[in-house]
């Protein structure tokens, strides 16, 4: 058994209500108590879960020297850079 109490709703908010009651047929009081139950469930702030990065292994492609800065730039800047 749960306490009673007085609680003015909107107009919108008892037209939804008698909507719920029309097509379930549950009582007024039921679908209230339902509707609150899932809004204050859903406003619960739940932790996202922590952002993971999968590193691949891309490899180094033959004839790229990772010593030769200025080759690396030439071959992806070309040489229009100097």
């Amino acid at each position: 058994m749960g306490k009673r109490t007085t609680l003015t709703l909107e107009d919108d908010v008892v037209a939804q209500v008698r909507a719920e009651v029309h097509r379930t047929g549950k009582p007024f009081k039921r679908v209230v108590n339902e509707a609150l139950r899932r809004g204050l469930d859903s406003s619960v702030k739940q932790e996202p879960s922590p952002f993971r990065v999968v590193p691949s292994d891309l490899g180094i492609r033959p004839g790229i020297d990772l010593d030769d800065v200025q080759g690396l730039i030439d071959r992806v800047e070309g040489t229009a850079h100097r």
